[in-house]
């Protein structure tokens, strides 16, 4: 892949990433599910859960999101059909009612399927304070 399509494709995946963190504060299943491939899994420090599992979670109003900020410019390499996407990411969550106010690395493995790039993996690991 050329430089100049290699940055294309940075840009769309940037610009991925900033789109499905308003996806998440929309709090609206299908929009969200928008950005994960069918088989994508979040690990986290619980361990991993699924889509099905995560969607059920925000289809239901248990989990919420009322902010979801990317800090600064997320770091975005291209492997051919495949992309990592790694940002510091801020976010103010609910769970059945209880707040929860993150500051997270995330690590965002996408694949590129039927011309779309959709996300298998995601990685959350708290930010140490700052």
């Amino acid at each position: 892949m050329s430089d100049d399509a290699n940055a294309a494709v940075r840009d769309v995946l940037a610009a991925r990433a900033d789109d499905w963190a308003a996806a998440m504060v929309s709090n609206d299943p299908a929009r969200i599910a928008d950005f994960m491939a069918d088989d994508w899994v979040i690990v986290s420090e619980s361990g991993i859960s699924t889509r099905a599992r995560f969607l059920s979670y925000v289809e239901s109003g248990d989990l919420t999101h009322s902010a979801f900020r990317i800090v600064g410019e997320p770091r975005v390499r291209v492997h051919g059909e495949s992309a990592v996407v790694t940002a510091r990411v801020t976010n103010t969550a609910h769970y059945k009612g209880e707040r929860f106010d993150a500051d997270e690395w995330t690590t965002d493995v996408f694949v590129r399927r039927d011309d779309r790039w959709l996300c298998v993996l995601s990685h959350i690991t708290a930010a140490a304070p700052r």
